[in-house]
């Protein structure tokens, strides 16, 4: 039970700290407003040109690559402790157990995690 509420919190954590990091368009300004501000010489700017690019698809990328950045953060340091646990079991059998058991699953995360940038990444590439 301990593991489950661990798994769900630790979830939620990061959830959390993916959506407060994915960068979200205020819209003050409506679209027929913004066309017409985009003709002729504005159409060079910055804003005018983000806005031409700005789809669902790059959303998504965004928010994957978001994720994936903070996944593999928390993976490495999973990694790290899971070397922490194992340099400190002292040889009890149940201590090394554990730390061998987080290494796995840190590493089997990392290997999720990259292989779903590469398939988000190849499903987008071919919409495009």
């Amino acid at each position: 039970m301990k593991k489950i509420k661990y798994m769900i919190l630790t979830i939620g954590v990061l959830l959390g700290f993916g959506l407060a990091t994915v960068p979200c368009m205020v819209g003050a300004v409506t679209n027929t407003a913004l066309d017409s501000a985009c003709s002729g010489d504005a159409a060079d700017t910055a804003v005018c040109k983000d806005r031409a690019t700005d789809n669902v698809p790059t959303f998504i990328k965004t928010l994957v690559n978001t994720l994936l950045y903070i996944l593999g953060a928390v993976s490495i340091i999973v990694i790290i402790l899971s070397g922490i646990f194992y340099t400190i079991s002292g040889g009890d059998s149940s201590q090394i157990t554990r730390a061998k058991n987080t290494l796995l699953y840190a590493v089997v995360g990392l290997v999720v995690a990259v292989l779903a940038y590469a398939i988000v990444n190849y499903v987008i590439g071919a919409f495009q």
